[in-house]
């Protein structure tokens, strides 16, 4: 297999020459020859959006910014997909806090711009108008930034996927408040699981050493709310709990984008009333004795690592305002888990030192 350097260099090439499809293809190669760097994954989002395929642009970006969160492009092409994919919210935030690393900017303050007129339009019910720029003739002396320039407000052709067998099995079940997922994947490590919640879309990465990466990355049925929904790793599954922003039945998980029958409002069960019967391939399931099964297993998890911390930042987290959340991750990232402020005003228009406790050395990691 050739150098992954190699292979990055003919990636840019194929992707100045607009064959994106080959630039996906040698950024996938580059990434399994390794070491996969933020960088590639973060150009690989960028063909992805080219290709129109937003939802893969949105789980590379989330992927380069794990690697590195200062890397405000990945911010910018995480930003620019979900947009695609009416995911506004999620977009201004990401783009937000991408700006913060890249002063000066203007694509930034373009894309923030539309996120707020969508914003505000969804908010007040009025349609929105889908402008179609007109295509562009390519220039010799074109570079890769600045297709990046150029490309990320245009419409893509959206491509059809062949579907492939899914590595593990998963199910999901309908409360009135929520949608539980399960992903029956057993001894999966904590730290090996990625989950990205937008306002209909879901990512779920499971990247398994030696083994092949595994992706669920469905359009979800119907709206959710990102900050309420939540994960669990537990020694036999993941279970995902997607909070729904309407009480309505989901008869299936994807949305399939054909007309249908408006949902099936749910009725919150009164004291007196049967609990709701939920869609099973088995004709009976005792769901009492399965939510009860449930509860115990979370109860005599042992959370320890990555997997302790992550709860712990969930729950300080999910009750905050959206300035005291940018603050927590600005602060705790770039103090390298030193410092964790909630205050937005102190810590926005500066970069977090870090503060180790007495008797400690701070070490930066390297990626």
């Amino acid at each position: 297999m050739a150098a992954a350097s190699d292979l990055e260099s003919k990636a840019k090439g194929a992707f100045v020459d607009d064959d994106f499809e080959l630039a996906t293809e040698l950024y996938t190669q580059a990434i399994d020859a390794g070491p996969a760097t933020a960088d590639l994954y973060a150009d690989r989002a960028q063909a992805h959006i080219k290709l129109g395929n937003y939802t893969e642009a949105v789980a590379d970006a989330s992927k380069a910014i794990e690697l590195d969160p200062t890397m405000h492009k990945a911010y910018l092409r995480k930003g620019a997909a979900c947009i695609k994919l009416e995911e506004y919210q999620t977009a201004k935030a990401a783009l937000e806090l991408g700006s913060s690393y890249a002063s000066g900017d203007s694509r930034f303050t373009r894309l923030l711009k539309e996120c707020e007129e969508r914003i505000a339009e969804e908010a007040s019910q009025v349609p929105v108008k889908k402008v179609e720029a007109a295509p562009a003739a390519p220039s010799v002396a074109a570079t890769v930034e600045d297709k990046e320039d150029g490309g990320i407000m245009e419409n893509a052709q959206s491509m059809v996927e062949a579907p492939s067998k899914p590595k593990y099995r998963h199910d999901f079940y309908n409360s009135p408040t929520e949608v539980v997922l399960t992903i029956f994947a057993k001894g999966v490590p904590a730290d090996s699981v990625v989950v990205d919640f937008g306002e209909q879309m879901l990512s779920v990465s499971i990247e398994v050493p030696g083994e092949e990466t595994y992706h669920l990355q469905p359009r979800l049925f119907s709206k959710v709310i990102p900050e309420k929904c939540k994960y669990h790793v537990l020694s036999t599954k993941v279970e995902i709990r997607l909070a729904k922003a309407e009480q309505v039945h989901w008869t299936t998980l994807d949305y399939s984008g054909k007309p249908k029958a408006l949902p099936q409002k749910i009725n919150m069960p009164t004291a007196s009333a049967p609990r709701p019967s939920y869609p099973s391939s088995k004709s009976k399931k005792d769901w009492d004795k399965l939510e009860a099964e449930v509860k115990k297993e979370e109860k005599d998890e042992k959370l320890d690592g990555d997997a302790a911390l992550n709860k712990f930042f969930r729950d300080i987290y999910k009750d905050a305002d959206e300035d005291m959340r940018r603050a927590m991750t600005k602060s705790f990232l770039e103090s390298n888990g030193t410092v964790l402020s909630t205050n937005w005003k102190d810590v926005g228009a500066k970069k977090v030192e870090g503060s180790p406790p007495d008797g400690m050395e701070l070490k930066k990691w390297e990626y």
